[in-house]
């Protein structure tokens, strides 16, 4: 797969990624802890399904003999799907996504650290302009009140999903043959079954309407199931600061969405950091595929 080809599908990944707020703000009665039930529920359907049809009757007998990898993985998702559709019930969807974008740089810094990348100026520069939009963003919005708990289970989502991404980098190019790679593809039926799981006793009493259950398996098969396998696969052939910085654009879209669709207007702090980080993005990718075989992914590229 070319790096263009790469980049294209994970600005895919977060177009899809982004649509979940304004479709949570539409639904009718849905408590917070039903409503990540009923994501996580449809997602474990949708993906038990794709991934039995993809890798065969095979697929449930090997969850048991998975290696860890695998398990600390969809831990990681089971955090994200949770943690995410929990802050986004309890503070507006700007907040929730400013707060997730602090994802690059733990992602870059987890890279660092464990598995000895040297990343590249551009990417560092690239982090460091998208964190200063993203420091403006936050404090403007602090002037008005955050919700500090919302705040506080959005931060989760970035921990997890740079451990995510550090693991899926360390899978990918971490075997000396394509077909010795660890298949990390179940990790993510795993992390939805154990986020329907664990908040399905606290889903009670059922509240949800009929038109709440369509929009949460709109989200569960459309928003959650389709790119989080897509970007399991683009793993092997982006580096994981890049995916998280990619990931950025998750921002942009869902305060956009937020604002079309859901009344949900962002302030000129928003706009403005939005801008720096978009414009961050577009130069770190502008100059990687004008390096020399910028349009290509080997492992070797992420410690160029």
């Amino acid at each position: 797969m070319s790096h263009r080809r790469a980049v294209a599908l994970m600005v895919l990944v977060t177009l899809l990624w982004s649509i979940a707020g304004v479709v949570a703000r539409h639904l009718d009665s849905a408590g917070s802890f039903e409503v990540t039930f009923w994501r996580s529920a449809f997602n474990a359907l949708a993906l038990g399904m794709l991934l039995t049809g993809m890798r065969g009757p095979g697929l449930w007998s090997g969850l048991l003999r998975a290696g860890w990898p695998v398990w600390f993985s969809g831990v990681c998702w089971a955090v994200m799907f949770t943690a995410f559709m929990l802050a986004i019930t309890l503070t507006t969807v700007a907040n929730v996504l400013v707060t997730m974008a602090i994802g690059p740089l733990i992602t870059a810094l987890f890279s660092r650290l464990f598995l000895r990348h040297r990343l590249p100026a551009r990417t560092w520069l690239a982090i460091a302009v998208g964190g200063v939009g993203i420091a403006w963003m936050f404090g403007q919005e602090a002037k008005s009140g955050l919700s500090l708990a919302g705040t506080l289970v959005a931060l989760a989502v970035p921990l997890a999903a740079a451990l995510n991404f550090t693991t899926l980098q360390h899978v990918g190019h971490g075997a000396a043959a394509p077909g010795e790679r660890q298949d990390m593809l179940p990790a993510v039926l795993i992390g939805a079954a154990l986020s329907a799981a664990c908040t399905l006793p606290m889903a009670y009493p059922w509240q949800a309407s009929m038109h709440d259950i369509g929009l949460l398996a709109l989200l569960g098969g459309v928003q959650l199931a389709l790119p989080c396998l897509l970007v399991v696969r683009l793993s092997r052939e982006l580096a994981a600061p890049e995916i998280a910085l990619l990931g950025l654009l998750e921002v942009v879209f869902g305060v956009t969405w937020a604002w079309l669709g859901a009344g949900e207007r962002p302030g000129a702090s928003t706009l403005g950091g939005g801008a720096l980080v978009l414009g961050a993005l577009i130069v770190n990718e502008a100059l990687a595929l004008l390096r020399p075989g910028g349009n290509k992914t080997p492992a070797a590229r992420v410690a160029s």
